[in-house]
């Protein structure tokens, strides 16, 4: 298939364009849109024509796919390769313990550090060594607009920070950010990408356990862990009557929050929303909960 190269923030300018052969899709990587051109018009390169792809579910981490669940076969990897061409192929069998550090095998290919680009942001990490969000694409999107439609300037706590997939979007939606992280590499992971958005002034890192570097009091908690609601007591005393806590857990766990609330002397208002299945009968959940 003969095509062009094109930036993505380009493609409705050029859609109307007398070479584009609009019998075909645009083949896209990153920012980068590779655009079928017609016969008789001058193209760029040429690549495989691509068909819809139907196996095993992954996603790219800048130019490395990464798949999840149980260890794929190696027809499913052999898919992936044709289909994507990627530089290598990750599983992440699991997370690990406190740092949720990833348990990872390289099936094809290379590793290793990656440049990821997502809704405008960059973020450099290393898949084999420290966790991203990948599923919680929407979840990180909804708290940036949030932020957007809260006051200006609202202190904002990430408790669970890891390299920023949180604490970047609402920095960079006008909140200033206190981005706290256990693990010591996603936590050096984290500097760097609030540096690489231009948020140093925005974004307040501390590196360790959370619940002691806790700090004044925050208008917006985001607790993106699934064991949020046993460090919950400690936030009590860094919020106020008008604060939002967002607790992430797996299943509604809205009773105890309602719980835990009230012995703290508060009145919550709690809004249960699903985020994805995370397996078969049980939710990916946030319990957005507004005190007074």
């Amino acid at each position: 298939m003969r095509v062009r190269e094109v930036r993505t923030d380009r493609l409705g300018a050029v859609s109307g364009e007398v070479w584009v052969d609009l019998t075909r899709h645009p083949y896209v990587e990153g920012e980068t849109a590779w655009v079928p051109v017609r016969e008789g018009f001058a193209f760029d390169r040429e690549i495989p024509e691509r068909h819809a792809y139907a196996g095993r579910g992954y996603f790219m981490l800048g130019d490395v796919a990464v798949v999840r669940g149980d260890r794929p076969a190696e027809k499913e990897v052999a898919g992936i390769v044709r289909f994507r061409h990627p530089r290598g192929v990750l599983w992440i069998e699991s997370l690990d313990g406190v740092t949720r550090t990833p348990v990872t095998e390289i099936l094809w290919g290379s590793a290793g550090e990656v440049c990821h680009r997502e809704e405008g942001y960059t973020y450099y990490l290393d898949p084999g060594r420290v966790m991203f969000a990948q599923g919680n694409r929407d979840e990180k999107m909804r708290m940036a607009r949030l932020v957007r439609e809260s006051p200006a300037g609202a202190r904002v706590a990430d408790m669970f920070a890891g390299i920023g997939y949180f604490a970047i979007p609402m920095a960079g939606s006008g909140a200033k950010v206190h981005a706290m992280e256990i693990n010591p590499v996603a936590c050096a992971y984290l500097e760097r990408n609030i540096a690489a958005n231009g948020l140093a002034g925005r974004v307040q890192v501390s590196c360790g356990d959370c619940r002691v570097h806790l700090s004044g009091t925050y208008d917006r908690v985001v607790m993106g862990h699934f064991d949020a609601v046993t460090m919950l007591p400690a936030v009590f005393s860094h919020v106020h009557g008008r604060s939002v806590i967002h607790v992430h857990s797996i299943g509604d766990v809205s009773g105890t929050i309602q719980d835990l609330a009230e012995g703290a002397g508060f009145s919550p208002s709690i809004n249960v929303h699903k985020v994805k299945k995370y397996r078969p009968h049980e939710w990916h959940i946030v319990q957005d909960v507004t005190l007074s």
